[in-house]
């Protein structure tokens, strides 16, 4: 405020500034602040008219007056007639004065209005300047009410300046933030993505800003600004530093540009062949320059040369297209070395990103190359927030092949780790032992290791989760009872570990009461000894497997009812406790052995259910980290058989299923489609999803098919993704079977209502495949995620696919969304393994003209061995090494299974490098199976 007075040469605003800075106490300044403010009053409501530089001079001291925190009641009037002078600094100071002091309610408010319209329409660029500030500083709903239909004009005219064009796409965008309804889509918008290759580098980095927040609702108007941004950041990127200077910081050129048209370009699936090869070509450009040798000691440029920002904005776009292998791995090398940088900023977006790129296929293996650097990270960051991240990134790259080790290494660090991350770093550990044990005494090991180092942590979830797998799984339940046993000799336990023993030793103590050690009156005292340590909760349930050692050892039956009998039990103060002695003592005194058999019966196995330890996870991580829909992602196989029993249900919407559970059912048949839709609020129930009471279903969203022919190969991943909505797949398949789990993610932070998603098959489809799902809630919750569960059954081969419709309501508006469901005939293959000899005698057998079908077509992609043979392997077929005399070429083969028959089929691809072309040749014993074979696994190459 000093320096407009001096400039202006207003010593009265400078001279009462200084007194107000020289104030010796609040009172003294409250004096002198009520002296002005007098002085001011008496000369607005003077006789003679005040010029525009006293009124200008007067306003400002208002203005100075208001920021020093005190209230201003007049002085509105005199600023609006600042407005409409000739003059920039009396208008300046207008404007100024409005925009901090006046009410969107304000009675002046049409006034205003009416100035700033003229100035819009004034053509001088410093008044539209100043008009396009104030209703962007304000940004009320009655500003975009008045100017969101005025701006896009001037915005689009051919006369308007450049830097008009500048503040009027900032200004646009302002409203849009506030009040996207009042801004009208229109001719406008295909006019406005021409600026993205306007001459001025500063229009171009504001309608950018523009162009992506109004892409992320309306991605169809604004879709024609890909290959415009691909093309300007092509530019950018090949440019030197010396073409673009006035942009170039310390030898990157428009760096903030290039981070605005990759975010721009996140908002859209990948793009044409022919864009996305300029765009590969950026993306490698950008990757490859942090290689450069830096061209000036100053640490500014060294962070300009890593162009943090922009890589690490390059690389959320590889992640999002998730299509290319190699940029995927070089962005996994370039954050490999960021890892070990000296900053510590450097190397917490490093290990962020890190955890994202491990949930692709492509470049999940590559992660797992930088394990022992994380490790080290683990152990020797100062910084918990990174250590936290490696936590996740660890938990996100594990594996069936790294499994014991980075469990052991999350358990070494948990002992020393901060106490507001233990309870997660318990959730993970349990999820990864569970998920990947192939020994399950190295289940219970782990477990039990858990509850002794971080018992505190340990909840409910977690034990009563090793207790419902010990229970489903014999092979382990004497294992559990020995080890759980020699747990509870240690003088100090958590009661945790006593709540598990006691629960274990009551199921299966007899298992190893035939050893003196462990004899039965030996494992009675040793729980009791512990019993006195306990809360409420852990006695009952002790109280209850003393009943349970009465049924399994009688010889220990008159201790155990001295024990109930006791006054500590009978006059117990705890009501529950004192009544669960009285019950159990008095069954086990007049129940015959036989009734206490039955009474006290081994507990059967649990039903098939769902883990809670996952859901447990994802409310205390919330929805943006890296959640059950990202594991899934790089779930590339799922063991079915190998893996642990199902959980219980839990009762929470995001709950994830145990990747190892038996999906299935080993091979039983879904249950038959019901005759109707079921009532309102059935929510348990099958519902008819063929019916056809929902709205009219929307046409497929963009880029459907191009996401429908990456499912071909793979069963996990995102299908589709706005700024609204973001759906995930997950689904497995043996024989004829398959069950398929559908997540919902509500990107935003407002509730989704009349949330309704319904399956739909042509009647060309129906008569071939059976589909079963149950209703989700109608309602989503901001940043939540709810799972949809589909039971598939391939009755006969088929060739179309089933589509998925969503309706729902987001902030008064209805959506409605529909993407093809990846089911395709492949998913039914059964990959059979076949000798040289017999690959050819078949392949002879099937050589009738109709059984046979070929095409040759041109490469898409880069002609790599290891890439063809994981797309065989994912498409279904067993990939035959040493078959072919030709060692170039590619041979499989399987069987496809559906309910009526199953169908054997053999495949050549024979690549020519030289020609960048393939030849496809597929043999089955049914013409259509060959021809939709063949047109599914060509699209893929």
């Amino acid at each position: 405020m000093q320096a407009v007075s001096k400039g202006d040469g207003m010593r009265g605003l400078a001279v009462f500034i200084s007194d107000i800075r020289n104030c010796k106490s609040k009172e003294a300044e409250i004096k002198r602040i009520n002296k002005e403010l007098a002085n001011i009053r008496s000369k607005f409501k003077g006789d003679k008219a005040l010029d525009g530089y006293s009124k200008k001079k007067y306003v400002c001291k208002l203005l100075f007056i208001f920021l020093l925190g005190h209230d201003i009641d007049f002085g509105h009037m005199e600023a609006v007639n600042l407005l409409s002078s000739n003059r920039y600094t009396e208008k300046q100071i207008g404007y100024l004065f409005i925009s901090v002091l006046v009410n969107s309610n304000s009675e002046l408010i049409r006034l205003i209005n009416n100035a700033i319209k003229n100035d819009l329409a004034s053509r001088n660029p410093t008044f539209m300047g100043l008009a396009l500030h104030c209703i962007a500083s304000v940004g009320s709903r009655e500003m975009a009410e008045a100017f969101a239909g005025e701006i896009p004009k001037v915005l689009v005219a051919g006369d308007t300046m450049d830097s008009v064009k500048q503040s009027a796409a900032l200004c646009l965008l302002r409203l849009y933030r506030t009040s996207p309804d009042l801004v009208p889509m229109g001719d406008w918008t295909s006019r406005v993505v021409h600026l993205l290759n306007d001459q001025h580098l500063g229009v171009v980095t504001a309608a950018t800003s523009l162009i992506t927040t109004l892409a992320q609702k309306n991605p169809e108007e604004f879709k024609t600004s890909v290959s415009l941004a691909v093309s300007r950041l092509s530019r950018i990127v090949t440019s030197a530093s010396t073409d673009l200077q006035d942009y170039t910081y310390y030898f990157v050129p428009a760096p903030w540009l290039s981070v605005k048209l990759l975010r721009l370009l996140q908002c859209y699936l990948p793009p044409d062949p022919a864009v996305r090869g300029c765009l590969t070509e950026c993306l490698e450009n950008i990757l490859n320059k942090t290689q450069e040798l830096p061209k000036s000691k100053k640490v500014q440029h060294s962070n300009a040369k890593e162009a943090i920002s922009l890589i690490f904005e390059a690389i959320s776009l590889i992640i999002h297209h998730d299509s290319e292998p190699n940029l995927l791995i070089c962005a996994c090398n370039q954050l490999g070395q960021f890892l070990q940088h000296r900053e510590t900023n450097l190397r917490y977006l490093a290990l962020e990103s890190m955890c994202t790129l491990a949930s692709s296929e492509f470049s999940h293996e590559a992660v797992k190359t930088h394990i022992e650097t994380v490790i080290n990270a683990l152990k020797t960051e100062r910084d918990v927030s990174v250590r936290q991240r490696a936590v996740d990134l660890l938990y996100a790259m594990c594996d069936r092949s790294n499994a014991p080790q980075i469990v052991a290494e999350m358990l070494s660090y948990l002992e020393t780790a901060d106490y507001s991350i233990r309870e997660e770093i318990v959730l993970k550990v349990a999820i990864l032992a569970e998920k990947y044990a192939v020994d399950y005494t190295w289940y219970v090991d782990t477990i039990l290791n858990l509850i002794r180092i971080a018992g505190d942590y340990v909840s409910e979830e977690v034990w009563y989760r090793v207790i419902q797998i010990v229970i489903n799984r014999d092979d382990v339940q004497g294992y559990a009872a020995k080890t759980v046993f020699e747990a509870l000799q240690a003088p100090a336990c958590h009661e945790n570990l006593v709540k598990v023993g006691g629960y274990i030793l009551g199921e299966f103590g007899n298992l190893i009461a035939g050893d003196p050690r462990s004899s039965p009156l030996i494992q009675f005292n040793l729980l009791h000894s512990k019993f006195h340590l306990c809360s409420v909760p852990t006695r009952a349930l002790l109280l209850s497997t003393y009943i349970k050692f009465v049924n399994l050892f009688p010889e220990v039956k008159p201790t155990i009812q001295d024990v109930l009998r006791s006054d500590s039990q009978l006059r117990n103060a705890d009501v529950e406790l004192q009544q669960r002695a009285v019950e159990y003592l008095r069954l086990s005194t007049v129940a015959s052995t036989d009734i206490l058999a039955t009474v006290l019966e081994e507990m059967p196995p649990f039903p098939e259910r769902e883990s809670s330890i996952l859901a447990k996870l994802k409310k205390k991580k919330g929805p943006s980290t890296v959640t059950d829909l990202e594991d899934t992602k790089r779930e590339r196989s799922v063991d079915v058989n190998g893996g642990p029993e199902p959980a219980p249900a839990s009762t929470s919407a995001v709950s994830t299923p145990s990747p190892s559970a038996d999906l299935l059912g080993l091979g039983a048949a879904p249950p038959a489609a019901p005759a109707g839709p079921p009532p309102s609020g059935s929510g348990g129930l099958l519902v008819d999803v063929f019916s056809d009471s929902a709205s009219a279903v929307a046409p497929l969203a963009p880029g459907s098919e191009d996401n429908f022919a990456r499912f071909v190969c793979k069963n996990n991943g995102v299908l589709f993704e706005n700024q609204l909505l973001q759906i995930g797949l997950k689904s497995e398949f043996r024989q004829n079977l398959g069950r398929m789990f559908i997540f919902y993610g509500n990107k935003t932070s407002t509730q989704f209502l009349n949330f309704t998603p319904t399956l739909i098959c042509s009647d060309d489809l129906q008569p071939h495949l059976n589909l079963q799902t149950k209703p989700v809630d109608p309602t989503v919750e901001g940043g939540a995620q709810v799972q949809q569960v589909v039971n598939i059954e391939c009755v006969s081969d088929f060739t179309e696919a089933p589509v998925l419709s969503i309706q729902f309501r987001y902030g008064g508006t209805f959506q409605n969304v529909s993407v093809q469901l990846p089911i395709t005939l492949n998913k039914f293959f059964q990959p059979t393994e076949m000798a040289s000899q017999d690959f050819f005698q078949r392949w002879k057998q099937l050589s009738n003209p109709q059984q046979e079908v070929q095409n040759i077509f041109k490469a898409k992609h880069p002609m790599d061995t290891e890439v063809t043979k994981a797309k065989i392997i994912g498409f279904g077929s067993a990939l035959l090494e040493e078959v072919d005399p030709n060692p170039a070429n590619f041979v499989g083969a399987g069987i496809i299974h559906t309910k009526t028959t199953q169908i054997g089929c053999l495949l050549r691809l024979e690549p020519n490098l030289q020609a960048q072309m393939y030849r496809l040749t597929l043999r089955t014993s049914k013409e259509a199976v060959s021809q939709r074979l063949c047109e599914l696994l060509s699209a893929q190459f």
